[in-house]
C-alpha cells in the first residue's frame, strides 16, 4: 500500500486560519486534495507522486490535523475549513483548481465548491460526508468516546499497539487490507494529534462540529454546480453506502461520471491508488 512513494518536505504558509501545512508536487494546473478525519495530506501522497507530471498537487493538512498550526478554540468545522481552503488558495497565489475530496474532505469540498464555483475547474467526489448522511452510524461510538474525555487515551494506544488502529473495533473497516498500512503510515497520521494536549483538543472539537446542518445549508448551490464532476465510490463502505453517489450524481448538474470500485472501502484512494490515479488523469483530461 505504501509502494515507493517518497516522503515529501512538508510547508506551511499563513492564512487568517492559521498556519496551514501541506505537501507539494509537480507542474502545471492545481490539483488540491482535501482529506479527512484523523488523516492529513499523507493520504495523498500516491497521487502526488504519481500524477505530478500532469498537475501541480498539493495536499493540506486540515485545521486540526498534521502538521497545520491554529489558534486554540478557533473555529474548526467543515464550514470552517472550506474557508480555510479559500485562505490557502489565496495566500499562494492559486486562482482555480482541480478539487478532490475523501470522508470529511469530501464534504469540506462540497462546501468550497458550492461557495466558490468560479475557483474549482473540476470535482472529485469519494466516499464522503453529504446531505444528511454523517456522521455515519459506524463512527458514532467513536464519537461518544471522544465526547466522554477518552480521545487521548485511544490516540495513545492505537500508536501504542498498531494492530488496534488496524483492528475491527478502530480503523480496520476503513480499509480492505489494513495489514498492509504501514506503521510509518500511522504514525504519521496520529502522532500529530499528542504533541501537545492542545492539539488533542483541537481534534475533539473537530469531532464535536459533526454536524449536518454544514451541508445541509449548502444544498442550493450544489444543485447549480456546473464543474465537470466524478464520483468515484467504494461499494464496501461501512460507513457511506453507494446510494450516496447516486445523490451526488444526480444532484450536481456537472457530473460527468459515476464510478463504483467494487469491494472498495472509504480509503481506496490511498489502497487502490493506481486505478484511482487512472480516473483522475482521464477525468482531468476529459474537462480540459
Amino acid at each position: 500500500m505504501d509502494g515507493n512513494a517518497p516522503t515529501l518536505t512538508l510547508q506551511h504558509v499563513d492564512t487568517p486560519s492559521g498556519s496551514i501545512a501541506y505537501r507539494e508536487q509537480g507542474r502545471g494546473p492545481v490539483a488540491l486534495f482535501v482529506h479527512g478525519v484523523l488523516l492529513n495530506g499523507h493520504l495523498w501522497r500516491h497521487q502526488l507522486a504519481k500524477l505530478s507530471d500532469l498537475r501541480r498537487c498539493i495536499a493540506v493538512d486540515l485545521l486540526a490535523h498534521g502538521d497545520t498550526a491554529i489558534a486554540p478554540d478557533q473555529d474548526v468545522s467543515v464550514t470552517a475549513n472550506a474557508a480555510m481552503l479559500a485562505q490557502f488558495l489565496d495566500a499562494v497565489g492559486i486562482d482555480q483548481v482541480d478539487l478532490i475530496g475523501n470522508d470529511s474532505g469530501g464534504g469540506i469540498a462540497q462546501i468550497f465548491a458550492a461557495l466558490h464555483p468560479q475557483r474549482v475547474r473540476s470535482l472529485t467526489l469519494t466516499n464522503c460526508d453529504t446531505h444528511d448522511n454523517w456522521p455515519p452510524e459506524a463512527f458514532k461510538p467513536f464519537l461518544a468516546m471522544a465526547a466522554a474525555g477518552g480521545l487521548h487515551d485511544a490516540l495513545s494506544g492505537m500508536l501504542a499497539d498498531k494492530a488496534v488502529y488496524r483492528s475491527p473495533q478502530a480503523l480496520g473497516p476503513a480499509y480492505e487490507h489494513p495489514e498492509r498500512l504501514s506503521d510509518a503510515s500511522i504514525e504519521i497520521y496520529l502522532r500529530p494529534f499528542l504533541r501537545n494536549p492542545q492539539r488533542t483538543r483541537d481534534l475533539q472539537r473537530f469531532l464535536g462540529e459533526f454536524d449536518p446542518r454544514h451541508t445541509l445549508a449548502i444544498e442550493p448551490q450544489l444543485r447549480t454546480l456546473r464543474a465537470p464532476t466524478l464520483i468515484a465510490w467504494g461499494t464496501d463502505d461501512v460507513f457511506f453506502d453507494t446510494r450516496w453517489s447516486h445523490w451526488l450524481a444526480e444532484t450536481i448538474p456537472g457530473t460527468r461520471q459515476r464510478v463504483e470500485l467494487e469491494g472498495a472501502r472509504i480509503f481506496f484512494p490511498e489502497e487502490r491508488w493506481a486505478q484511482f490515479n487512472d480516473l483522475l488523469r482521464a477525468h482531468w483530461l476529459a474537462s480540459v
